[in-house]
């Protein structure tokens, strides 16, 4: 398994992955774990039963300086596989980690899985790279239909990709730690902190504090709901380039940095509106935990949104990136908390917790496995290897992953 993030690092995809691989461990699987050594990580990383990482070395990402890039050589890796080669390679991220990694399988002839996580090509408009999203798109797409499977974490995105020429795609969806994040979690101990009784309503955001979570449009939502009720409190969980700006910008609101675990899981809780206006999603993680954590989300019809929220029910879909169409539906929360002291939206808020209490991630596992052991059998569609191949060892009992 090759990724330029996991756990302690605090992202969507680095806690996916880190629960994907512990589940892997406890079904008795093997996994080679290739990633960037953190700053100020020891060279090697203390041994797990099953789990061998292989840390590699690091350069931060311009204008994304908590995320690392992995430097590894294709020659190196495959060095190390040629002598003891898994059964497949999973690529999770598409760096330079996950380029040389794909380099190296396929001279190997090993077999190739990969992961769609984030829409890098989507993400370059927000940081001044407009002109290059064609080129990060077709790089991603030559790496991508190089492996046997891809997976992505919606049906939707499936098709959106398959119609820009994406190949062999398999939908494996996300789970969520419904334990974890639960309204159980709710303090009025924090809520008071932030200044607010049981009855004063929270809208909270939860993500990285930069461009591309379209965060102008947050801050225009958080006002309109301050003009609906004039009560409501604004409290944004996070951290990024675009934090200082708005602290300065926007001194009433309250900025509660990065938290992480059952601290995470307390803001969520304790809050009472999701608002969630980010337009770059791949599925988008923080909406199953809002939804998870019993709140009421309002978010753009397309990813986690899509999938789960039921209009009018479980939360408040909006047409893709239409900003009127959103402050309006943002406002529609005030109106409804109003409304018969609150019944309306109490109900919208237990019906999200019930959809979040139907995404087990035992099923999500299967899913994952079935994809994974297809690949490492060699069931999946062939990809034509256009690099020398060399001879694999075969025959272990249990999969390498």
């Amino acid at each position: 398994m090759v990724t330029e993030t996991f756990p302690p690092e605090i992202n969507g995809v680095a806690r996916t992955m880190g629960r994907m691989v512990d589940m892997l461990l406890e079904r008795g699987h093997a996994i080679d774990l290739i990633r960037p050594r953190l700053p100020g990580e020891p060279s090697s990383a203390p041994p797990r039963a099953g789990l061998r990482e292989y840390l590699v070395r690091g350069m931060p990402i311009p204008r994304y300086g908590e995320l690392q890039l992995g430097l590894a050589w294709p020659n190196t890796l495959a060095h190390t596989w040629q002598a003891s080669p898994p059964d497949l390679v999973h690529i999770v991220t598409e760096g330079p980690l996950g380029w040389a990694a794909m380099i190296a399988a396929r001279r190997l002839g090993i077999p190739l899985a990969s992961n769609f996580h984030t829409n890098f090509h989507a993400y370059s408009g927000h940081y001044g790279l407009g002109l290059l999203a064609r080129v990060v798109s077709l790089g991603l797409r030559t790496l991508h239909n190089r492996c046997a499977a891809t997976m992505v974490p919606t049906e939707e995105m499936r098709t959106h990709l398959a119609r820009k020429g994406f190949m062999r795609l398999s939908v494996v969806g996300r789970g969520i730690d419904t334990r974890l994040f639960s309204p159980m979690q709710r303090s009025g101990e924090l809520r008071a902190s932030w200044g607010c009784s049981n009855e004063e309503p929270v809208a909270l955001h939860v993500g990285r504090l930069a461009p591309e979570k379209n965060l102008k449009l947050f801050v225009r939502a958080a006002l309109a709901l301050r003009a609906a009720d004039a009560r409501t409190r604004i409290v944004l969980v996070g951290d990024g380039p675009d934090a200082a700006a708005l602290r300065q910008a926007h001194p009433d609101f309250i900025f509660c940095g990065m938290r992480k675990g059952e601290d995470l899981a307390a803001h969520y809780a304790s809050a009472d509106y999701f608002i969630f206006p980010s337009t770059t999603e791949t599925f988008g993680n923080v909406t199953t935990e809002a939804l998870a954590s019993g709140l009421a989300v309002v978010a753009f019809d397309y990813a986690a949104a899509h999938q789960h929220i039921r209009h009018g029910e479980s939360g408040l879909l909006v047409p893709f990136d239409d900003a009127s169409a959103f402050l309006a539906a943002t406002v529609q929360l005030a109106a409804r908390n109003r409304e018969d002291q609150g019944r309306a939206l109490a109900a919208m808020r237990r019906r999200a917790r019930a959809v979040a209490e139907g995404l087990s991630w035992e099923r999500i596992l299967d899913d994952l496995e079935e994809v994974l052991l297809r690949v490492a059998d060699g069931v999946e569609a062939s990809v034509p290897p256009a690099l020398p191949v060399m001879a694999r060892r075969t025959g272990a009992s249990q999969p390498t992953l």
